[in-house]
């Protein structure tokens, strides 16, 4: 009887976890917890990918750790080698153990008077104002130093003279002229100037003579001209550079290269044109090759033209400024569609206006 029994439980469980494993093939054929069933495999695998990335990183990580640890910020004192390039540390070293030597035997005084110059390589992304501010000198002093004519066109790479005081380097333009003279022309103190450059105030200096002037500041015409900053765009709206400034395939004469002494910015017919810097018109009228143009005479030898206009605003003689409207754009003279050409003269000669306009 109890034979009987345990068959028929037997029998029953055996019923009961058939009709289990049935509903379970039946419910997984449904699409909805197929996808269900697809998402939760493929979170597990991303958590398992993400961790063995997490687990990589960790690993690099400790490959590039070291050094003393404290539960503060470190005192410490910048030196040279944090602004040079690796492969100038040892020199920056040797300039620092020199500079020691020679400050042991100096008054402060001395100190104040002697110029020294440590080398500096240009890194990618530097820009002159972020290198003066990290020696403690101005931009016109790397500048004046280094020679620099356009600051914009500093190369990562390049070698630049630092000294160890702010001033610029000037050269004599007449026969006679002294430190004191210089000095006072610049507004600084005569003295240091004399010892900067182990003369005399009064030691008579020949043209082309080249002197180091402490605490001296270039002119703002020059700054802005090396920066780029010394003229406005004489367009306001949006234009296309149609023809930069040089050589180029003529657009009149097919087969030949000609030089283009200016910019073309390609515009709507109609658009204003606007002086470039301050100055006075100068001349104005029409020209086979520049249609109807405008010439401003502006300070340091610069002179600025304005052709193909449709119309012009000015008179010869007026005094102008970079809010006045001195024309529209247009396609008078020799050209293929509405725009403006744009030419600086320095001195007489064309130059790049790209490296003048700010």
């Amino acid at each position: 009887m109890m034979s009987d029994n345990n068959d028929f439980l037997s029998k029953r469980i055996q019923c009961i976890l058939l009709n289990i494993i049935n509903g379970f093939k039946m419910i997984f054929k449904t699409r909805s917890v197929d996808v269900i069933c697809l998402s939760v495999a493929g979170f597990c695998a991303g958590v398992f990918l993400t961790c063995g990335i997490i687990n990589a990183r960790r690993a690099e990580t400790r490959h590039g750790v070291g050094g003393f640890e404290t539960a503060v910020a470190p005192e410490y004192e910048e030196n040279l080698s944090s602004l040079l390039e690796e492969d100038d540390a040892a020199s920056a070293e040797r300039l620092v153990a020199q500079q020691d030597s020679l400050d042991s035997g100096k008054t402060s005084s001395d100190e104040e008077s002697v110029i020294t110059y440590q080398t500096y390589r240009v890194k990618s992304g530097d820009m002159i104002g972020y290198i003066a501010d990290a020696f403690d000198i101005t931009q016109d002093t790397i500048i004046s130093v280094n020679n620099i004519k356009q600051s914009r066109l500093i190369q990562p790479g390049q070698y630049l003279k630092i000294p160890s005081m702010t001033g610029i380097i000037y050269t004599v333009k007449k026969s006679g002229e002294t430190p004191a003279a210089i000095a006072e022309k610049y507004e600084i103190n005569a003295e240091k100037c004399a010892k900067v450059n182990f003369l005399d105030k009064d030691t008579e200096l020949s043209a082309g003579t080249s002197l180091f002037v402490p605490d001296a500041e270039l002119d703002w015409v020059t700054r802005q001209e090396i920066n780029g900053d010394l003229f406005h765009r004489p367009l306001r709206a949006r234009y296309w550079l149609s023809s930069a400034y040089g050589w180029r395939d003529s657009p009149f004469n097919p087969g030949k290269r000609t030089f283009h002494g200016g910019l073309d910015m390609a515009v709507s017919n109609g658009t204003p044109i606007y002086a470039a810097l301050d100055g006075k018109v100068t001349a104005t009228g029409y020209n086979a090759t520049y249609g109807n143009y405008v010439i401003i005479t502006h300070h340091s030898g610069y002179k600025t033209l304005y052709g193909h206009m449709s119309s012009i605003n000015c008179r010869r003689g007026n005094f102008v400024y970079t809010n006045t409207m001195i024309g529209r754009v247009g396609s008078t003279g020799m050209s293929t569609g509405p725009h403006l050409h744009f030419t600086v003269y320095k001195n007489g000669k064309t130059v790049n206006p790209l490296g003048v306009l700010n």
